[in-house]
């Protein structure tokens, strides 16, 4: 374990302005907490990608462990000290979320200057969470993000908050005022917390065991010192779960001077500004991804319908497709830089809605079963397969694109003309830089498309 002295030495690192109290105040209750850090490594919120990063102080190789943390030292609805009233009240707090327990041990943890935690909570003195869409004004969200579905994602999130919030989290605290504070646990702060939550918690896989079981998904948990670490999709450490201990491992060599980064997961622009509040820059992502709405889809074969009958075949088509539990009306295909993510969806769409009538009601009587499958329907669909699908699929897919990209409120030229300029770039806000990756990633996705299927 790392010595009081040296962290100290870290501290005067972190911040060369002598602001040094919340960091030093946290690495000294790690080292109680029993969190074991290697003196190659040092937090610091210098020269790291966001406030709080890890640094490398010397080389580090592949394989080395930056960090142990104790089961005992992360804060989750099993360890705060709420957790018997929680456990109580188990069926009064379930919600589609999952996250209703964890928020409430963090309301009353991060309320409160004795918590075990507060520390780890004095890292964000006002728990500023980060900044992320849901905290934009509507006209930001409006002209920045249009037609990219963060928009959408962020209404979704807001309306399920404040309907959580008032239907499950109010009456509990109403229910032990002793313990809790309308006031002081507001909608405000709940809000605040689902951002930290969304921005800093981890998740435990399930055992495949359990995952065939049907058991449902381990709810979220906060892991201090894990969670300072910042993302890129080439990451060079990861998260390991053990029975005692979770453990942070490189995994790649990592010079003197270098930040250490965890992943997030295969995260596209779009997921880390609705998430975490950040993008990486173009063409630094390499899981970016653009969606076309399945039902922008049925809308282009509506369009390119001739008459009343044609519509009429067309829905009739759609509602099958719904029944196989192939669309849906908030689902999307999704296409990466390299594949189509889902390909299968796709697939079956096109030909569904491209089959001469005659094939359609065959298709149909056989509930979607056909005797001689197509080994290539096997096979993972590259992007560039588009260009081989057959010409009625192409035209389909063509003009949905066409479709998506009208809901964007600027073209891909003039994104790319602000994207490639430094000193325009250099001028816009850091919302707008954001918003701006997430607009060209997603663009230039959608313009392969268009080339491929032309």
């Amino acid at each position: 374990m790392e010595p009081r002295t040296k962290k100290r030495k870290v501290c005067e690192e972190t911040n060369p302005m002598g602001n040094t109290l919340p960091v030093t105040n946290f690495l000294g209750w790690c080292e109680e907490m029993g969190l074991e850090l290697s003196p190659k490594v040092y937090i610091s919120s210098e020269g790291t990608v966001a406030q709080y990063g890890m640094m490398a102080r010397e080389d580090i190789l592949v394989g080395e462990v930056l960090f142990s943390i104790p089961r005992s030292a992360l804060l989750s609805q099993n360890t705060t000290r709420v957790h018997d009233l929680l456990l109580k009240e188990q069926e009064t707090l379930a919600s589609p979320s999952g996250w209703v327990p964890l928020l409430i041990a963090l309301m009353y943890e991060a309320t409160d200057s004795g918590s075990p935690w507060a520390p780890y909570f004095g890292l964000w003195p006002v728990l500023d969470p980060p900044d992320l869409p849901m905290f934009w004004s509507d006209k930001e969200k409006t002209t920045l993000l249009q037609g990219t579905g963060v928009s959408e994602a962020v209404k979704k999130d807001l309306e399920n908050m404040e309907q959580e919030y008032e239907s499950i989290v109010l009456p509990f605290i109403q229910r032990h005022p002793h313990l809790f504070n309308p006031e002081e646990h507001s909608l405000d702060l709940y809000k605040r917390l689902v951002a930290f939550v969304m921005a800093y918690s981890f998740q435990e896989s399930l055992e495949e065991e359990e995952e065939d079981s049907g058991k449902e998904d381990n709810p979220p948990m906060m892991v201090p010192v894990a969670d300072l670490l910042n993302h890129v999709a080439q990451h060079n450490a990861h998260l390991e779960f053990t029975p005692d201990y979770l453990r942070m491992i490189t995994t790649r060599p990592v010079q003197a001077g270098q930040e250490l980064f965890n992943t997030y997961g295969q995260m596209a622009n779009w997921q880390l500004l609705h998430m975490y509040g950040f993008t990486e820059p173009h063409p630094q992502n390499s899981n970016d991804t653009a969606d076309i709405q399945m039902t922008t889809l049925r809308k282009a074969a509506l369009y390119a319908a001739t008459s009343e009958d044609g519509c009429a075949r067309v829905q009739e088509r759609w509602d099958l497709l719904c029944d196989m539990e192939m669309v849906g009306e908030e689902g999307a295909f999704v296409f990466g830089c390299e594949e189509v993510m889902t390909d299968e969806e796709l697939r079956t769409c096109l030909k569904v809605l491209c089959m001469s009538a005659e094939e359609f009601a065959e298709y149909k009587e056989n509930e979607g079963w056909e005797e001689d499958e197509d080994d290539d329907d096997e096979q993972t669909l590259i992007m560039e397969d588009l260009s081989r699908l057959p010409a009625p699929w192409r035209q389909l897919l063509h003009a949905s694109t066409i479709l998506t990209l009208k809901d964007f409120a600027s073209d891909l030229d003039s994104d790319h003309a602000m994207i490639t300029n430094a000193a325009t770039y250099a001028k816009l806000s850091v919302r707008e830089r954001h918003a701006l990756q997430v607009r060209y990633g997603q663009k230039r996705i959608l313009h392969r498309i268009l080339e491929l299927t032309n």
